[in-house]
């Protein structure tokens, strides 16, 4: 039995094939187009098979990284296909819906004995697990409050992604439900590693799993944003043909391998206790992209493993918190004592 790489064609797919075939691992590449998943399948000398999320032959494989999106397409039709032949899955969705669709999965994938793990790269890995980690140290912890600096750019993936949650507008979790807000407030000076950076508020995929992982019900994430993340451009992607057409201009790639290597990240979390004190934590990491890579290889190889329970997952619950973030190469932590 082997693993497969759906979306291996994508920038974050064929990162995590590269990856892999460097540590001595053999999955199959997959994904729909045959005239750029064959090319790299041949140059890393690894199986592959073409095919849509729906009909790709899972035959000898036991687990699914997927990392073609958007997965509001793929995740569905690729977690029936799993279930249905007690195939694993796991996904670096960062999208809001598709986290709360794939949690809802819980009693499926139990049955079929099989693990769905959501969120498993950047989106959402570090800061969920960040955010795990801090609230075991305060277990009264009533409001989370996230920021993240992920300088670098974007890929295509991420970008035409990034348009269509801008899109959708801004949203916090207030009392346990997700409240719509102008997108990019509140505001707030957050003290990263780095330096103390104003932030905006963000639609960002804690809202739903850092939810599920502490239960905490008031959350806020914050990350820096571009000048007029509030304006009326904002407002105008939710006109459809508009938000299209910008996403069709996006260019193919993503950030340079020196980009990646000369760029990191930082996530700050922040909880109130049940008397009003705060407490923090930092995590700094390598860049977005090279950590959504280590963190899905690693996943991969626990679920493998028969280290993680049968059933939907966030990353902290399948992965834990500090103990996880200890396993990837350039990941500091400093919680409170």
């Amino acid at each position: 039995m082997t693993w497969m790489v759906y979306g291996a064609n994508g920038y974050s797919g064929e990162l995590l094939a590269r990856l892999a075939a460097r540590v001595g691992e053999r999955p199959v590449l997959a994904g729909r187009s045959r005239s750029s998943v064959a090319p790299l399948a041949a140059d890393l000398d690894l199986p592959y098979r073409i095919g849509d999320a729906a009909s790709v032959s899972l035959d000898g494989v036991d687990t699914v990284a997927n990392c073609a999106g958007p997965f509001a397409e793929t995740a569905a039709p690729l977690v029936t296909a799993c279930v249905a032949a007690g195939v694993h899955y796991l996904d670096i969705t960062g999208e809001l819906a598709v986290l709360d669709w794939m949690l809802q999965q819980d009693a499926a994938a139990r049955a079929a004995g099989v693990v769905l793990l959501t969120g498993a790269g950047f989106d959402v890995v570090p800061t969920d697990c960040l955010a795990a980690a801090l609230v075991a140290r305060v277990p009264d912890a009533v409001a989370l409050e996230l920021a993240f600096h992920a300088p670098g750019g974007l890929s295509r993936g991420t970008a035409r992604t990034a348009l269509g949650e801008a899109a959708a507008g801004g949203l916090r979790r207030v009392g346990g439900r997700l409240v719509p807000t102008p997108h990019g407030t509140p505001t707030r000076e957050v003290p990263f590693p780095s330096g103390t950076r104003r932030v905006g508020a963000t639609r960002w995929g804690d809202l739903v799993t850092a939810f599920h992982s502490t239960g905490i019900p008031d959350i806020t994430v914050y990350t820096s944003l571009p000048r007029g993340a509030g304006s009326p451009l904002v407002g105008a992607l939710r006109f459809g043909p508009l938000r299209r057409l910008l996403q069709g201009l996006v260019r193919r790639g993503g950030p340079s391998e020196r980009t990646r290597t000369d760029t990191g990240c930082e996530v700050w979390a922040e909880v109130r206790d049940s008397t009003g004190v705060a407490h923090s934590a930092t995590l700094t990491g390598p860049n977005a992209y090279a950590l959504t890579a280590e963190a899905t290889l690693r996943a991969v190889r626990r679920i493998r493993a028969g280290r993680v329970p049968p059933g939907a997952h966030t990353p902290a619950q399948a992965l834990g918190g500090p103990d996880f973030l200890d396993e990837l190469p350039g990941v500091r932590l400093d919680l409170p004592g």
